[in-house]
C-alpha cells in the first residue's frame, strides 16, 4: 500500500427514516455537505476510531449509535494538488478510508456540532440523492461507491 495516503476511518449515520448525517464544513468557503470522517490514531482499530470520530464530530455518544455494516475493502481518494501541499505538512497526497455505516437511534437532544475541535458549522439530515449533488468534488467517487455498497440498508 502506498505509504503516502492518510489512514481514515468515514462515518455514515442513518436516522430511522433512512435519512442521512451531513455536516457542513467550518473550513471550507464553497459550503460543502460531508459525512464525518478522520483519522485513525497509531494502535487504534478502525472501528474504534469510528466510534471516536463520531463522538468528536457530532456528538453522539457510542450508546446512540448501532453498527449495520461496514465496508469490505479500503476506499483511496487523492487531494487536489493545492490542498495536498498543505494539509498535514504535505505528507499525504491524499487519504484510505474504512466506511462504516451505523443507525442512530438518539433525537436531536443527542447532537452537538459545536464540539472542542468543531469541524462543522452546522448538520441536517438528508436523503441519499442529496450526497452525491454537496459533496466535495474530490471525495464524489466514493460518496457514489458507498451509496451502491450500502444501498440495501438506505
Amino acid at each position: 500500500m502506498n505509504k503516502n495516503y492518510r489512514p481514515n476511518v468515514g462515518i455514515m449515520i442513518i436516522d430511522n427514516n433512512k435519512n442521512i448525517f451531513v455536516g457542513q464544513r467550518l473550513d471550507h468557503p464553497s459550503h460543502f455537505w460531508q459525512m464525518p470522517q478522520g483519522g485513525i490514531d497509531a494502535d487504534e482499530k478502525p472501528f474504534d476510531a469510528a466510534l471516536r470520530e463520531a463522538f468528536e464530530e457530532t456528538g453522539i455518544k457510542k450508546n446512540n449509535l448501532k453498527l449495520i455494516s461496514e465496508i469490505k475493502e479500503w476506499y483511496h481518494y487523492d487531494l487536489p494538488l493545492d490542498l495536498a501541499k498543505t494539509l498535514w505538512n504535505g505528507k499525504y497526497i491524499g487519504q484510505k478510508q474504512k466506511w462504516f455505516l451505523f443507525e442512530f437511534s438518539g433525537n436531536d437532544k443527542h447532537i452537538n456540532v459545536n464540539t472542542k475541535n468543531a469541524e462543522f458549522s452546522e448538520y441536517k439530515w438528508v436523503n441519499k440523492n442529496f450526497l452525491i449533488n454537496n459533496i466535495v468534488p474530490f471525495k464524489k467517487e466514493i460518496y457514489e461507491k458507498l451509496l451502491s455498497e450500502f444501498k440495501e440498508f438506505l
